[in-house]
């Protein structure tokens, strides 16, 4: 189940408006408007045809949700298309105004916070860097982030914010020795229920799910999930971390923790193994500017930071492809998917290095008896893990199957 807070905070907004809740609404209704929403999100637009067609809802129920959705501001007419014969299909898509989500991403080196609609465009967005996190400055940064995201939207706009989504590693306190923190400072944490206490700061319903499942869940809503319904997922950032997709759906397992590419065990070349979190994670590629006397924070803040330091770079990839391409292959062993998605916290031209470097090191791989597969780019990359956040309330609120989406680590 999502970690879930709703508290009234400032205001009292503490959900989102009763059309958005369903409350008044049976299952079923409830149910089909999710469903339209989410083919539509799935599309781009569809008229009312293609929405029967591929729901199998008749034609009349079909109009009575789709006038009711445009009603509530969640849909909105195109330009109608002529056909051969016959009136001209007006298709429906998303009204972008319809509703607003804020997300935050805790990370081990930045926190962000951006403010995004419904159709998944991001519209204002801030960053902090730093060392390591402490929950202090980070829940002061979230709060200063977030009400400057509240202050760009009129009135309006303000009460169609349905809610805060949080992406962030599971169990951060014990990273100590990877992140080069302090044991106390990121032993706090360890106290620090983040779902509440933010509950207890802003006046929306706070949602919470690990950073590399969120990053996941907006890869399939926003980004390669319209093309590509099942797929294993991998997202490089401070550490590496993954998720797997099925039939559309993010498949969490029983615990939450479905995906968790991070902790697969690797060769590490002495005969022994160890876990793939260890090298292919950008805290290598860290420890290596900081031994050649480079700043590695600049990672973090300044794209061409990743030109300037070309040859740790390019070591770095030679180094992380083969674990990845061996885990890869042995996840898709068990699963069988036809896509991996490979996305990170860099720019796009690291991130085509790397996919190449990947492919070559799988063709090497023997994989008789495995079905072919496809490596793609993702399509959001370094605000994957903020949009996901971003995501959970639009989920939550939208979706259907959304507790599939929330499922937290347990």
């Amino acid at each position: 189940m999502p970690v879930r807070a709703e508290a009234s905070g400032e205001g009292g907004r503490n959900a989102a408006p009763e059309h958005r809740r369903g409350g008044s609404q049976s299952g079923m209704r409830l149910y089909n408007e999710r469903l339209v929403l989410s083919l539509i999100r799935q599309h781009g637009s569809l008229p009312k045809a293609g929405i029967a067609r591929l729901t199998g809802l008749s034609a009349q129920t079909c109009s009575v949700i789709v006038k009711g959705l445009e009603a509530d501001g969640l849909l909105k007419k195109e330009k109608p298309r002529r056909g051969r014969v016959g009136q001209p299909s007006v298709p429906f898509s998303l009204h972008p105004e319809g509703a607003y989500s804020i997300g935050l991403k805790i990370g081990r080196r930045s926190a962000d916070v951006l403010l995004m609609n419904l159709a998944g465009r991001v519209l204002g967005r801030q960053r902090m860097t730093y060392p390591y996190p402490a929950p202090g400055p980070v829940l002061d940064f979230a709060k200063s982030g977030w009400k400057t995201m509240e202050a760009a939207l009129d009135a309006a706009a303000r009460e169609r914010i349905v809610g805060l989504g949080v992406a962030m590693p599971g169990e951060i306190w014990n990273w100590v020795r990877e992140v080069g923190a302090p044991a106390a400072v990121l032993g706090q944490w360890h106290d620090v229920d983040i779902a509440t206490t933010l509950a207890g700061l802003c006046p929306w319903p706070v949602l919470v799910n690990n950073d590399a499942a969120a990053a996941c869940a907006a890869e399939l809503t926003f980004g390669v999930g319209g093309r590509h319904r099942d797929f294993l997922y991998l997202f490089i950032g401070s550490f590496i971390g993954g998720g797997i997709v099925m039939d559309g759906r993010l498949f969490t397992g029983k615990s939450g923790r479905a995906g968790a590419v991070g902790s697969m065990p690797v060769p590490d070349g002495r005969g022994t193994t160890h876990q793939l979190i260890h090298c292919a994670s950008i805290f290598t590629l860290e420890n290596r500017c900081r031994e050649a006397g480079l700043d590695p924070y600049r990672l973090w803040l300044e794209e061409e930071a990743w030109r300037d330091f070309g040859p740790l770079v390019e070591t770095w990839l030679d180094e992380a492809a083969g674990p990845v391409a061996i885990a890869l292959v042995a996840a898709l062993s068990v699963i069988d998917l036809g896509t991996v998605v490979l996305d990170g916290a860099f720019p796009p031209f690291v991130r085509t290095r790397l996919r190449h470097k990947v492919e070559t090191a799988v063709r090497a791989i023997d994989r008789q008896g495995l079905a072919p597969f496809d490596i793609v780019e993702g399509a959001i990359g370094g605000d994957a893990r903020a949009m996901g956040g971003a995501c959970l309330p639009i989920l939550a609120n939208f979706a259907i199957d959304s507790e599939l989406f929330l499922k937290s680590p347990a």
